[in-house]
């Protein structure tokens, strides 16, 4: 069996040998692509021999999988998996996984430390210090102890993101189609969306990217927000009207926001309205990208390949 990496995982090249050897041990081929592309015919002809082949975050497009004969399995080194055409996969019968967990601390992390920075205009102070004599004056900011937050999406990540905000001293909301149990013995309560946006001062976006998530907040939730509230969005950018969002932080209406997710990945063009926006603070999709989240990550991959090989579904999201 060929096995195919597409692309670079951030890790050393000398430990993703290591990983791949027990597949080497057992006689399949692996083959390690250092660098990565984007072309479709190039992503092609590194996949056209392989039964399996590992991506990341890389797009893997419909024109790519509907050519392929030989590949039964697309192992994505990631926890979404809508940057690849999952129609064609099934239609040709091709199994896809993920890296589910790998980037659950690092995420639940960065929506503290965007919510942190926003509270205390971190950034903003760097630039004041930076100043010298033109110094403008302390900045009196807020704490995170005694406020509401609102986790929408209550899956491992917005569990272990409220369970982060609980150990800072806040009251936790939650909002998800079902309730787990695991958050409320967390100390979720579970409420109304409409109830949630109302009453939390820190919301904190955790659902998938589907047709159903697509603009959850939108102008509507927005103007019903606390002008003293801040949003924050480390899940995918098309959830939030991106653009009501610029708009309502440019009228006042919350207070600001820390966005690490957008309609596109980086680099943004200049006239994405939330470059210009008040009180934005902006981060290029870096929530999973912590230097041990991508060791866990090219571990659960090729675990993933193992068990494949070993007839079992680990973490199979669409077959």
């Amino acid at each position: 069996m060929k096995i195919s990496l597409l692309e670079p995982l951030r890790v050393p090249k000398e430990y993703i040998e290591e990983l791949a050897q027990p597949l080497k041990d057992l006689g399949h081929e692996f083959v390690y692509h250092e660098t990565k592309t984007t072309d479709p015919d190039e992503l092609y002809e590194r996949s056209k021999d392989s039964e399996v082949v590992i991506i990341a975050n890389n797009p893997y497009p419909k024109e790519v999988i509907e050519k392929l004969d030989k590949t039964k399995f697309i192992d994505v080194a990631f926890t979404g998996v809508d940057h690849v055409d999952n129609a064609s996969a099934k239609e040709k019968g091709i199994k896809i996984a993920n890296a589910s967990g790998y980037a659950t601390q690092a995420v639940a992390e960065l929506s503290i430390g965007l919510a942190l920075n926003v509270l205390r205009e971190v950034k903003q102070g760097d630039l004041d210090v930076r100043k010298g004599d033109d110094f403008p004056g302390l900045i009196q900011g807020q704490e995170i102890h005694g406020k509401t937050v609102g986790i929408i999406g209550t899956g491992t990540i917005g569990i272990h993101t409220a369970k982060l905000f609980k150990a800072f001293g806040a009251k936790v909301l939650g909002y998800n189609r079902s309730e787990k149990q695991e958050a409320i013995d967390a100390g979720v309560e579970y409420v109304s969306l409409d109830t949630l946006i109302k009453e939390s001062d820190i919301i904190s976006i955790h659902l998938p990217m589907t047709e159903d998530t697509k603009h959850t907040i939108g102008e509507r939730e927005l103007d019903n927000m606390k002008e003293s509230a801040i949003l924050i969005n480390v899940a995918r950018g098309p959830i939030i009207d991106n653009e009501a969002l610029a708009n309502a932080l440019n009228e006042g209406k919350i207070a600001g926001a820390g966005i690490d997710v957008f309609n596109m990945e980086p680099p943004i063009p200049n006239d994405y309205p939330l470059l210009h926006a008040k009180n934005a603070l902006l981060t290029p999709h870096v929530g999973y990208l912590t230097d041990e989240a991508m060791v866990l990550r090219a571990q659960i991959a090729f675990d993933n390949v193992m068990a494949y090989i070993n007839g079992e579904d680990k973490n199979i999201v669409s077959i």
